[in-house]
């Protein structure tokens, strides 16, 4: 486990407009652990404030305070593969249907919010592939995400794993992030074209199952995550 005590997730980073972007703080909690694992989150992450990380038996828990904000343990990563793969020019296509762009509870979101420019969120638009029950959206990593050797950051990887899942299982839903876990095959290069997929894995009462993918130009698989999302409960 990394020796920092405190984890802050910047204000850029965010979901809705006042808590980080589950996928990416999902991602930066796991990046604590030396191993695979999965990623609980229990309330909604809070921006620019250095939250206590503890450690426990199997693996670390964050804290803002008395409140516990994630949950990340050991945990064997997600064995799934796409229902099929997505070219850039269908995921360019599919893009025109994303939902997001005419009614979104977050248009600022740093992964999928339309309002974000260019040069800042990651502008992931998954809409509906006809055909074949996915949705999709081309993605180009910026560079500003990747390290010195040019591969996407983790937490960035993370990011964009989760909204899709979302939007594929959606449908009407108004639905929040309760798990997230990642198997990441290979490197994400930046500055390269990719394909981001989400797809359903059903639907279980308020309990939402959610799986994505991301896939270079070619249709290998770079990444994959399995997601748990709760639907909120109506007023």
């Amino acid at each position: 486990m990394a020796t920092s005590t405190t984890l802050t997730v910047p204000a850029r980073f965010n979901g809705p407009p006042d808590s980080a972007h589950g996928g990416y703080c999902a991602g930066s909690v796991a990046g604590l652990l030396d191993q695979p694992a999965i990623v609980e989150l229990r309330a909604p992450p809070p921006l620019g404030t250095p939250m206590e990380v503890v450690e426990t038996a199997d693996g670390v828990e964050v804290r803002d305070g008395e409140v516990l904000v994630a949950r990340a343990r050991a945990h064997a990563p997600p064995d799934l593969c796409p229902p099929g793969t997505v070219r850039p020019p269908a995921a360019r296509d599919a893009v025109a249907g994303y939902v997001g762009f005419t009614d979104h509870a977050f248009p600022t979101c740093f992964a999928c919010g339309p309002e974000r420019p260019d040069d800042d969120g990651l502008r992931i638009f998954p809409g509906p592939v006809a055909g074949t029950g996915m949705v999709a959206s081309p993605w180009t990593p910026d560079p500003s995400f990747a390290g010195a050797d040019g591969a996407v950051g983790e937490a960035f990887v993370w990011a964009a794993l989760d909204c899709p899942s979302g939007f594929a299982v959606f449908d009407g839903r108004v639905a929040v992030l309760a798990s997230l876990r990642v198997q990441q095959r290979t490197a994400v290069p930046a500055n390269e074209e990719h394909v981001v997929l989400g797809w359903s894995r059903g639907v279980d009462g308020r309990k939402l199952y959610g799986a994505s993918a991301i896939q270079d130009g070619g249709g290998r698989v770079l990444a994959v995550a399995d997601a748990l999302w709760i639907q909120v409960r109506s007023p």
